[in-house]
Order: C-alpha cells, then structure tokens, then sequence
C-alpha cells in the first residue's frame, strides 16, 4: 500500500501499479492505502471530455481539468498519480497551484525515441499530416524547469525508474521537497 502517514511500506505490488500506471499513462486513485479505484486514463477522460483533440488550446484544458479534478480527490483524502502529455510551462504551474502535494516527475524522452515507441502510430499520422499541432513536431514542448524527478529514459530501466519514483514518495514530505 503506498500511503504518507506513518512511515510507508512498499510492496511488489505498488512497483507493479507504478509501472503500470505511471510508466505506461494511467490514472491511479489510492485512498486509506488501498487502490479503491483505477482505469485507463486515456478511456477514463476520453468518456468525460469526447471532443479533446492536440490543439494548444485543447491541451492546456486537458491538463488542467485533469488537475482539478485531481485536486478535488485530494481535498477528499485520495492520492492521485496522473500520467499525460503535458507540454506547457503555464498549465504545469496552474496544476502544481492547485494539488497541494503535487510532484512532477519529467519522463525525458527524446523524439526519435518517442517515435520509435508509438504504439498507436500518432506520430506517423502526424508525419503524414492527419494530424496537426502535435507535440514535439508542429507544437513546441516546454521542457519543466524545476521537475521533483528527472527520469531519462536512455539511460533509467522502467524498473529503476519506478524504485527511484517509490523512494521519493516514500520520504516525508518536508524531506521530499528538500530532496529537489
């Protein structure tokens, strides 16, 4: 159970639900310890927001409905970990105002790399221009200046990345804030 009262314990099982919520893009909802409710971030937002496309304007909203509604669970006692495309300075700021115990871990990827692992083939529609204002191609990407975590994917297994993410969140939070 992944919790930040007390001192916290981490199970196999929390490095699986890091790895497969924060490393592969989820949304992951732990409450009292116990993960009370999951799924698919993607299919989750894409229910409530059906018109989201990759416009500027449109992923700016997204990113920050996202923190909204992850600050309303926080304000409810539930710890929200969310996994997305974020690539604008200003939304990432609105977000880190808005949760109280935000961490902003930067998954430092570089293109042809990200290209390399497209699984829904975004980048070649984007290439091929069925799609516009795509991040990292046509839109820019606001690298984060001052992230809690730096993870490279070049250099960091998925594997060492999740045991760095847990150690962080396993810190205090007077000490994880010292720790940037």
């Amino acid at each position: 159970e992944l919790q930040r009262v007390g001192t916290p314990r981490v199970t196999p099982a929390d490095i699986k639900i890091l790895r497969d919520y924060c490393i592969n893009g989820g949304l992951l909802i732990v409450d009292a310890g116990s993960a009370r409710f999951h799924q698919s971030f993607t299919h989750f937002m894409r229910q409530v927001f059906p018109g989201t496309g990759f416009t500027r304007a449109d992923r700016d909203a997204h990113v920050r409905r996202v923190g909204y509604l992850a600050s309303r669970l926080e304000a409810h006692g539930a710890t929200v970990v969310a996994s997305l495309i974020s690539p604008y300075r200003d939304s990432r700021a609105f977000v880190r105002a808005t949760c109280r115990r935000f961490v902003e871990i930067h998954v430092a990827t570089d293109l042809a790399e990200c290209e390399r692992r497209d699984p829904k083939g975004l980048y070649r529609k984007a290439r091929a221009g069925e799609i516009t204002q795509f991040t990292g191609l046509d839109d820019p990407y606001e690298p984060p200046e001052a992230a809690e975590i730096v993870i490279d994917t070049a250099a960091e297994s998925a594997a060492a990345a999740a045991d760095r993410i847990l150690a962080w969140l396993r810190q205090p939070p007077a000490a994880a804030k010292d720790a940037r």
